[in-house]
């Protein structure tokens, strides 16, 4: 995690001494007031809020609670992307999550803090409160994507007032947390899933990255048209795109253009394996003679998909020259 830490008086700064040794060490940035900058403390200025807002994944306001509304008021947009925003009192007493308590992880920060601290947090978001699931919470720790902000938070709002039902393609391998019940039908319910299928009236889909897309193509197979074989097959098995963890060939491949340009525009990692690597794999894969001539592996989509996954779902299918397979990772659903 990115975070910046301000503080605006002496006091403050030896608690934002304190919250650095609570922090990752991925990066942290601290800033103050210019009249006391310096051992480690770099001077704040207008410009660097707006800066850190969109650069860091956490701000920490070590001062009052307006200080941290009006440093960040005029770039809160999207609770989706905002980045996490907590603010700690000087003595370091309490700590409040302001902005993205849920999906941005404030309020998981402010209870860190607190940890480390001996404070108090200060949790206000209502499912937090009355112990009820946070649908937008867990997906976020969890890293699947919510299909619907709009009915994350009809879901929100239904878990107040009664137990919503969940479905699942992955194992439950803990009991539910209070405000969902196990269902598969009915008005309104939550369902983890990969595919893009909806099981209720209005169902929100939380979707995990665990598919690893193997692909073989021709030399020079444009992106345009690894990218019409990929999603041909996706909307054919009714495969939701975001559930797509990487894209996976072999290295005879690795200088493809298009095949690069396509995960480039994808946003997909890709990873490349040697032949000798991708023939050891156990397995029933399908053969071809031509493509073992060709790369010394009887098959290429199907071996690298699998490797590093749990299950074939999807077999090789070709398509203008590209072809391509699914196979999932192992994953399961924990609460708590």
């Amino acid at each position: 995690m990115k975070s910046v830490v301000f503080a605006y008086s002496r006091r403050g700064l030896a608690t934002a001494r304190r919250i650095g040794e609570a922090l990752s060490a991925e990066e942290n940035h601290f800033y103050c007031v210019e009249r006391l900058a310096g051992d480690g403390f770099l001077p704040v200025s207008k410009p660097v809020y707006e800066e850190c807002f969109h650069g860091m994944d956490a701000m920490i306001f070590v001062g009052s609670c307006g200080i941290a509304v009006r440093q960040i008021a005029p770039f809160v947009s999207d609770k989706r992307k905002d980045p996490a925003v907590v603010c700690i009192d000087e003595l370091g007493r309490f700590v409040i999550p302001i902005l993205s308590g849920h999906i941005g992880g404030a309020n998981r920060l402010a209870r860190r803090l607190a940890q480390h601290l001996g404070a108090t947090p200060v949790i206000t978001t209502a499912t937090d409160i009355n112990h009820r699931f946070s649908v937008d919470a867990w997906a976020s720790e969890k890293d699947c994507c919510i299909d619907s902000m709009e009915t994350a938070k009809r879901i929100s709002a239904a878990i107040l007032e009664e137990d919503v039902p969940l479905a699942s393609d992955f194992p439950l391998c803990s009991g539910l947390p209070a405000g969902v019940i196990h269902g598969d039908a009915g008005p309104l319910g939550i369902y983890i899933t990969y595919r893009t299928v909806e099981p209720f009236h209005n169902t929100l889909r939380l979707i995990p990255r665990v598919l690893n897309l193997g692909i073989g193509c021709r030399k020079g197979t444009s992106a345009l048209t690894i990218r019409q074989a990929v999603h041909a097959v996706l909307r054919e098995y009714q495969i939701d795109p975001r559930a797509l963890a990487g894209v996976y060939s072999i290295d005879l491949k690795s200088r493809e253009e298009g095949l690069l340009q396509f995960c480039e525009e994808e946003a997909l990692p890709v990873e490349f394996y040697g032949a000798e690597q991708l023939r050891r794999l156990q397995g029933v894969f399908t053969p071809s003679e031509f493509v073992n001539t060709v790369t010394g592996v009887d098959n290429v989509c199907e071996r690298s998909a699998m490797l590093g996954a749990e299950k074939l779902i999807v077999r090789k299918t070709a398509f203008s020259g590209v072809t391509v397979a699914v196979a999932m990772r192992h994953w399961e659903v924990q609460f708590g």
